[in-house]
């Protein structure tokens, strides 16, 4: 079954086309209307070198003036040549068995029977086109109608193609392959969700989960900021690197540079309603520390993170890359990009 899109917006058929296997465009003079199309011409010429086969209407109430307006439409600078559409009407079958013995090919829709759908397959109608969210608007089997027209078509070898048109959800799409039609033009907002599935979804996403897990390192997630202060420093200097970095933490260094521990904005809170504002010049020393950070190797995989995040239950861990404090890897990281839940911030 080949996939055509129905619309006149340039920038959905531009994103549809990006798919690939995009093999036609239709168009109705009510979509050029919603969409603020005033010169038709100039829109079905743009079109015409857009798409690999554009669809458009040729209107008119007697067969002449359907068959002219075909030959104007023929006389712009187009790309290629488009297929007529032509409603079904007596008028509109003469003019359909006209333009096909010239070879030109056209859409005859609006059908809602399988009468109208013969008569159009016996004027040589490239396609018949019923269309199925208006047929079940008023209560009718439109699904029906298809299989009747595929079969029709294939026990008495007619060369006209069924297209399925008026879809409204991702439904009608699978309705029209069971139904065996040849061609089905659906919306790009029907195109867009047709590979949308929640299993799929959460297949995925575990598996990006797990690719991460075993390929992605500290080094790949972990913040560049960088926050070190001496255990000699005020609790001023550790407050401004702090805020500086956005982080909730400072890595705290000996005289050697050698990791001695860490300061949370936790700690900060409880010093100030312990002891007040006095503590603000006070060193980090004097003041007390974590003195057993929980530390990482920027080198580690994120799995190892992972699972020293859930032991400690601690919101930062100091990242060390010979030996020396180089980052911070806050759990916030991990949770945004989904290797921890949200209950973890």
């Amino acid at each position: 079954m080949d996939l055509y899109l129905d619309s006149v917006d340039f920038k959905e058929i531009e994103q549809a086309l990006e798919l690939g296997f995009i093999k036609g465009l239709t168009t109705t003079p009510t979509f050029m209307h919603r969409h603020g199309i005033t010169d038709i011409d100039k829109a079905i010429v743009k079109l015409s070198g857009m798409v690999p086969e554009l669809q458009v209407e040729a209107l008119g109430d007697s067969p002449d003036s359907i068959i002219a307006e075909a030959n104007r439409i023929l006389s712009l600078p187009l790309e290629r040549e488009p297929v007529f559409k032509v409603p079904i009407s007596n008028e509109g079958l003469i003019a359909c068995h006209s333009l096909t013995k010239k070879g030109h090919r056209v859409n005859v829709h609006l059908i809602y029977t399988l009468n109208q759908a013969y008569m159009a397959i016996e004027a040589g109608a490239a396609f018949v086109c019923p269309l199925a969210g208006r047929l079940q608007d008023q209560g009718h089997d439109a699904i029906k109608l298809y299989e009747q027209c595929v079969e029709v078509i294939s026990k008495h070898n007619y060369q006209s193609k069924v297209m399925f048109s008026s879809v409204r959800y991702p439904e009608h799409v699978r309705q029209a392959l069971l139904a065996g039609v040849h061609v089905c033009t659906a919306p790009f907002s029907v195109i867009n969700r047709l590979c949308e599935n929640s299993l799929t979804a959460v297949g995925t996403s575990q598996f990006w989960e797990h690719t991460q897990l075993m390929t992605q390192s500290v080094s790949d997630v972990m913040r560049p900021e960088n926050p070190v202060c001496k255990i000699s420093e005020t609790l001023t200097s550790a407050m401004v690197k702090m805020t500086e970095s956005r982080l909730g933490a400072v890595t705290l260094v000996n005289s050697q540079g050698d990791v001695a521990g860490i300061f949370t904005d936790g700690d900060l809170r409880r010093s100030l309603q312990e002891d007040g504002e006095k503590i603000l010049t006070k060193t980090l020393d004097e003041i007390g520390f974590s003195r057993n950070p929980i530390t990482i190797d920027q080198n580690a995989s994120l799995e190892q993170a992972v699972s020293l995040f859930k032991e400690s239950q601690v919101d930062s861990i100091v990242v060390m890359a010979d030996n020396r404090p180089s980052g911070h890897l806050d759990i916030q990281d991990l949770v945004k990009i989904g290797l921890l839940g949200q209950e973890h911030l």
